[in-house]
């Protein structure tokens, strides 16, 4: 049996234990959560927090280095540069880019990842480097050619990664790039499935209208509605919608009354220009909504504290109210309410007996919260990935600062951002 102790256990599914403990057996389950004076203090980090992994519950890992490609770019002109760019890829350089993004997220204290694969070489950097994904194979044009051509194709190149903790799923890209066919045979598969959802106003005027920045790029198919997916029975909770930005009251009843998850993506939302989604709105309506960064095409980094900050100020500024979202509402949105989404929460999300002992180790020595008051808000305010100490995923230690070195991946990584670039 393993002790992990520090000044604050914050287990998201009840009250935060102060000089508190969790225990994990050999399997790299959590066997207790209490006071260290009960379970022992193991290993000890002063000055520190002991909390579930961040789920990411929509991320591009095979994006981690794209930053800043066509910044303020309107988002149609915006996705044509970012498939331009891509093409010059290989599967070698992709997979290295995925490695450096699955790298990141461990080291930003990320436990699992929703990924969405264009190539699935995210299922390889998340089997090789530990970290716990469903990793929905995208799909995308016209007819149902593309299960076979590239979801059968991907999923087979990379049959080794799946595994209980690398788990497969599908995505039909969006209602405007994968044809209604094609959702029906991506569904038909039976899988976790994950789509882009009104993300941008551009994308709903072509929806709707037929009309705007979208009519200038030949997709090859036409768009279909919200309503329209789910009279064909599209709309189902294995579906998980990132984005969400721009529904109608009647689009967002529709997502609820088919218990369709979202997820929320409030950076990429606001760099790209989309809006700011109505979390409050969708929360009251019963949704499952957790957090995601996206990627560094649209946002900075794959850093979850940063998303979770900006959820809650874009939450109160939305509503005039400093109540509209808590820093316990935010941590939920970035652990147990992602792991909901993905259909995970009775295994990570939280640190409960008997879950997968998922776990990151925050420090907040030195920061204006210390010495500590109220460790939800001093870790939501006050963490940041160069604060994380280890990140362990049942159990393993998959990342300890200072001792954990990915130079090679790095160096990989950079030099298909230089190949794009060229």
């Amino acid at each position: 049996m393993r002790v992990l102790s520090a000044d604050w256990v914050l287990p998201v599914d009840r009250a935060p234990v102060h000089d508190g403990a969790v225990a994990i057996d050999e399997a790299g389950v959590i066997a207790a959560v209490g006071p260290s004076s009960e379970l022992g203090a193991g290993e000890r980090f002063e000055s520190g927090v002991i909390m579930p992994g961040f789920v990411n519950a929509h991320s591009h890992l095979e994006y981690a280095v794209y930053a800043g490609f066509g910044d303020g770019f309107p988002f149609a002109p915006w996705i044509a540069l970012h498939i331009e760019r891509k093409s010059r890829l290989g599967i070698d350089e992709m997979e290295a880019i995925a490695r450096s993004g699955a790298a990141a997220s461990l080291a930003s204290g990320v436990t699992t990842v929703g990924d969405a694969s264009f190539s699935g070489a995210a299922a390889t950097a998340c089997a090789e480097l530990g970290l716990r994904a469903i990793v929905y194979l995208e799909v995308f044009g016209p007819g149902t050619a593309q299960v076979a051509e590239r979801f059968e194709a991907n999923r087979d190149r990379v049959a080794d990664a799946w595994s209980d903790r690398v788990r497969l799923g599908v995505s039909p890209h969006s209602l405007y790039s994968a044809s209604l066919e094609l959702w029906e045979a991506a569904a038909a598969l039976g899988l976790p499935m994950m789509t882009h959802l009104a993300e941008s106003a551009a994308e709903v005027e072509w929806i709707r209208e037929r009309t705007g920045t979208f009519a200038a790029f030949p997709l090859g198919l036409d768009p279909s509605s919200i309503g329209l997916a789910a009279e064909l029975g599209l709309l189902t909770p294995r579906l998980v919608a990132a984005h969400c930005v721009h529904l109608t009251d009647e689009e967002t009843a529709l997502l609820a009354e088919h218990d369709v998850a979202v997820v929320h993506c409030p950076r990429s939302n606001a760099l790209l220009g989309c809006g700011v989604a109505p979390l409050d709105g969708l929360r009251a309506r019963g949704l499952r909504v957790g957090l995601g960064t996206d990627s560094p095409a649209s946002t900075p980094s794959f850093d979850m504290f940063e998303e979770l900050r900006f959820a809650l100020m874009t939450a109160r500024a939305r509503a005039h109210d400093p109540q509209a979202l808590t820093t316990a509402g935010a941590l939920e949105l970035a652990t147990l309410g992602g792991a909901r989404a993905l259909g995970l929460e009775h295994e990570v999300g939280s640190l409960t007996p008997g879950k997968q002992a998922d776990l990151a180790i925050v420090s907040l020595e030195g920061t204006p919260f210390d010495p500590v008051e109220d460790p939800v808000t001093a870790l939501v305010l006050g963490g940041s990935p160069d604060r994380v100490a280890a990140t362990l995923v049942s159990g393993r230690e998959r990342y300890r600062k200072g001792s954990t070195e990915w130079r090679e991946l790095t160096d990989a990584a950079r030099s298909a951002r230089s190949h794009m670039l060229r």
